[in-house]
């Protein structure tokens, strides 16, 4: 474990408060107060290990960031460390504390151990639109309550939606605020990021957009749950962008036959291309779906689970512990391609493996992000270098 993590006797320790750069109160070291137990995630810059608070025995999950890696780019885990000190809500995974040494940023989070969504869905023997309908609204009312006090998560997707016990009752987790933004005074931003597949088309269209990006990301994911595919697949990112960006998608048959209508009015009015007519997280919980009872009790779960091993292979690496630091590409090329070309829509439906990873894409005349790091467009730089 030694060879896992860097520490010093000169650890400071961080108060939880307004102030994210006041590193006040010292502590002799990281492991005085947490054994480390075991890795939980790995990431380019970035680890994530079990940990348990020596004074209460209660387990956490440490993300421990080596700070030459943010040389440069320290305003990108400063946003994060922001945003996560003004959430607390039960079903958004909370930052406990933070620790830092002169070679590491140590930020201690509450841990989460129910495992994956779509694994969950698997295991169960047992699937209905009523399940899927709960899981959202947990989804929604967490992502309203983020909304009400001016954090746009950006990057939501079933990696980050995380149970947070193994009980058959558990509780949805949100988790990974890497590229979360607290809103501007005029609550529009510019900088287009996400992953690929759940961005909202006036993001890959890069015309500023508000908080809505995250309520379409959610009929995406309901869209996902009831059918066990994504409504936009494609082999090549600029394909796969020219439909997000027209916001054409499909109930295909046979999947779809035994979804309610309801259910479908429900995603079409998250899903809708207009951010000004789409459906706030407040609309969609008002939903007969969400707070109805027009969510169907039958078993779908042979048909979904069967999508679900056919579309979501296990990824390589897990975006949902670690953050942006994992995997980040910069499509800048692929939209200016895809202007070029004037792209129609593509005819493949769902396929295998549909690309999860990261994406951050700057106007295209841009030299830096939000996060003051410098962008490339090399395809083999440095993963940290495209910015979290």
């Amino acid at each position: 474990m030694g060879n896992h993590i860097v520490s010093d006797h000169n650890n400071k320790k961080m108060p939880l408060g307004d102030d994210g750069h006041a590193w006040k109160t010292k502590t002799a070291d990281v492991k005085d107060h947490y054994d480390f137990k075991k890795v939980l995630g790995m990431g380019a810059f970035s680890e994530v290990f079990l940990a348990e608070e020596k004074k209460t025995k209660r387990l956490v999950a440490i993300k421990c960031i080596q700070k030459k890696a943010l040389k440069g780019k320290e305003n990108s885990i400063e946003n994060e460390v922001a945003v996560l000190q003004k959430i607390k809500h039960p079903n958004i995974v909370s930052l406990e504390d933070l620790f830092e040494s002169k070679s590491h940023r140590y930020l201690v989070m509450q841990l989460v151990s129910g495992g994956e969504l779509f694994d969950r869905i698997i295991a169960k023997g047992f699937y209905t639109e009523k399940d899927a309908s709960k899981l959202i609204q947990q989804v929604l009312d967490a992502v309203k309550y983020l909304h009400d006090i001016g954090i746009i998560h950006r990057d939501l997707k079933p990696e980050n939606l995380l149970y947070y016990s193994m009980d058959e009752d558990s509780k949805i987790m949100i988790s990974d605020f890497g590229l979360s933004k607290i809103e501007e005074v005029d609550n529009m931003m510019s900088t287009a990021c996400g992953t690929p597949g759940y961005v909202a088309p006036e993001v890959l269209a890069q015309i500023p957009y508000s908080k809505t990006v995250d309520c379409w990301s959610i009929g995406v994911i309901s869209y996902i749950l009831l059918c066990g595919y994504p409504p936009f697949y494609d082999e090549s990112d600029a394909n796969l962008f020219a439909q997000i960006i027209k916001a054409q998608y499909e109930f295909d048959s046979p999947y779809w036959d035994d979804i309610s209508d309801s259910a479908k009015d429900f995603i079409v009015h998250l899903m809708e291309k207009d951010p000004n007519k789409r459906y706030t997280c407040e609309q969609a919980l008002q939903h007969p779906w969400i707070a109805g009872d027009t969510a169907l009790d039958r078993n779908i779960h042979e048909s979904i689970s069967a999508q679900i091993k056919k579309n979501f292979a296990k990824l390589k690496w897990k975006a949902s512990l670690v953050g942006p630091w994992m995997q980040a590409f910069n499509a800048t090329a692929v939209i200016r391609h895809m202007k070029q070309l004037q792209l129609g829509t593509s005819t493949e439906g769902p396929g295998p493996n549909p690309s999860q990873a990261h994406l951050l894409l700057p106007h295209e005349d841009a030299e830096h992000c939000e996060g003051g790091c410098s962008q490339s467009a090399g395809g083999d730089a440095d993963p940290m270098s495209n910015c979290a």
